[in-house]
């Protein structure tokens, strides 16, 4: 189990009151909600992206999603990703719509909407040597992955062995859990990054994972800001040695501040 800062229910009892006066306007303006729920939905698939090293702006991500047509000097990869992203979280919508149950299953069916068209992913051999390999899309990794830390540690998730029954815990606490849907959130984002089950796209399904249980429980995203990227693998990395505090309260201001922007756009 994973402990909590002890102030954490006065950031859960804030979180409870900004939905109620978001839900309390929503029903006011129906037509700038669409809006609203719209320059969220770029704002995650851009600021995602940015955290894996997309290269594109808000307003190019913007202009791409809405018009279809792509800007002169960025990578493919980089409107692939996007569009790849804009389609998974649509299918979020879709599993919400129809009240699917978050299983191995479905979080596989992300992954791979995700990896839609990739070819490879890039990955590093023993010796150190960068490689590409055929990309896996929808399916769980079958050799060992691990990322060299910017302390210098080489980090190591779970042995792919291990994958199948730690994903089957994962699915079987967000299905069980009596927390506030925060908690059951976040403690979901960290564990599939710690299992880190596919060859590519974890970091992008970890917060897709997450968003889809706020979103079930009537909360909006929590959009972590690629500005933040330093303080979120912070945070990331504090969870691994122990310490769930920093990354719970890190996520607990992510939502609280998406909330926020709905309210000023609202009020506005």
């Amino acid at each position: 189990m994973h402990s909590l800062p002890e102030n954490f229910q006065t950031q859960l009892n804030l979180i409870d009151t900004l939905q109620s006066k978001i839900d309390a306007q929503k029903p006011i303006q129906p037509e700038l909600w669409a809006v609203i729920q719209n320059k969220l939905r770029i704002e995650w698939i851009y600021n995602s992206n940015g955290i894996e090293g997309s290269s594109l702006s808000l307003g190019e991500t913007l202009f791409f999603l809405q018009e279809g047509l792509t800007v002169e000097g960025k990578p493919f990869q980089d409107f692939l990703d996007a569009r790849n992203h804009a389609e998974a979280i649509d299918f979020l919508y879709q599993v919400i719509t129809n009240e699917r149950t978050i299983t191995q299953g479905l979080i596989k069916e992300i992954n791979a909407l995700l990896l839609s068209g990739v070819i490879f992913t890039h990955a590093m051999t023993e010796n150190g040597e960068k490689i590409k390999k055929p990309a896996t899309p929808g399916r769980y990794k079958q050799l060992p992955n691990h990322v060299l830390q910017t302390d210098g540690n080489i980090h190591y998730y779970i042995e792919p062995l291990q994958v199948i029954d730690e994903m089957e815990h994962l699915c079987q606490n967000i299905q069980t859990s009596t927390q506030h849907p925060l908690i059951t959130a976040a403690i979901a984002h960290y564990d599939f990054v710690r299992i880190h089950p596919f060859d590519d796209g974890n970091g992008r399904g970890a917060r897709i994972l997450m968003n889809l249980i706020l979103i079930k429980n009537k909360f909006p995203p929590a959009i972590i800001k690629m500005e933040e990227r330093r303080q979120y693998l912070t945070a990331l990395s504090q969870a691994d040695n122990g310490d769930f505090k920093p990354f719970s309260d890190f996520i607990a201001h992510a939502l609280i501040n998406t909330q926020q922007l709905i309210l000023k756009n609202l009020r506005q």
